[in-house]
């Protein structure tokens, strides 16, 4: 599974960065909004941190714009930058044209599998279902990345991958892994935390006291 980082905060980016694990970034307008700097100078920065995918999401809602900022963005942005729409009819439309031209596309804001499909369809290098945001309206957000992953193993010819987005806690991430996702993207919280177990802490703790008791006694 790939692991992104979604977040506008260079810094965050050169911390799970340096871990040697980071696969990729997601960004979206309301996280460089948050961030409170131009956006194309943190896509670029972000992109020197990370080789892999990075997702710099378009403003437009008409395939003609999203179309024309797509392109400019390629044109003016890191190799490794990748091309956000969102999931509609609109989206698609410029999901095709940008495809066709070699541009990976990451289709968002995707919230049932037939959404999905027809972003596949369309030749996008990435869907992003939206985990988090189906539990909050009292859905069962993992459901949909099961009906996803139920439909791509029933189409091998399916080359799109799976981005699991919106992610609140440790535990979707590692049903996404138990479900075949093949990806997951979670803000810096996520990945400390999955990270972090208090008997990795205690272990620590006990072999430092042990082995300064070791040193003591070396010393007496």
């Amino acid at each position: 599974m790939e692991l992104f980082l979604d977040t506008a905060e260079v810094e965050e980016v050169r911390e799970i960065a340096s871990w040697g694990i980071l696969d990729g970034v997601t960004t979206n307008p309301s996280l460089i909004k948050k961030s409170g700097r131009d956006f194309k100078q943190v896509i670029g920065e972000i992109a020197e941190l990370c080789s892999g995918p990075i997702s710099a999401e378009v403003t437009a809602m008409d395939a003609k714009g999203m179309i024309e900022e797509g392109l400019a963005l390629k044109k003016e942005l890191p190799e490794n930058v990748i091309i956000k729409v969102p999931c509609t009819a609109e989206g698609l439309i410029a999901t095709k044209e940008l495809s066709s031209q070699g541009i990976g596309v990451n289709v968002t804001l995707i919230f049932n599998a037939s959404q999905a499909l027809m972003a596949a369809k369309a030749g996008a290098m990435y869907v992003s279902p939206f985990v988090g945001r189906l539990d909050d309206i009292g859905q069962e957000g993992m459901d949909l990345i099961a009906q996803i992953m139920t439909i791509w193993r029933e189409y091998p010819e399916i080359r799109t991958k799976v981005l699991a987005a919106s992610i609140r806690h440790p535990t979707h991430v590692l049903e996404c892994l138990q479900l075949g996702a093949h990806t997951a993207t979670m803000p810096t919280k996520i990945f400390r935390q999955l990270m972090k177990h208090p008997l990795t802490d205690s272990g620590i703790e006990r072999f430092l006291s042990d082995w300064a008791e070791v040193e003591n006694a070396g010393n007496a």
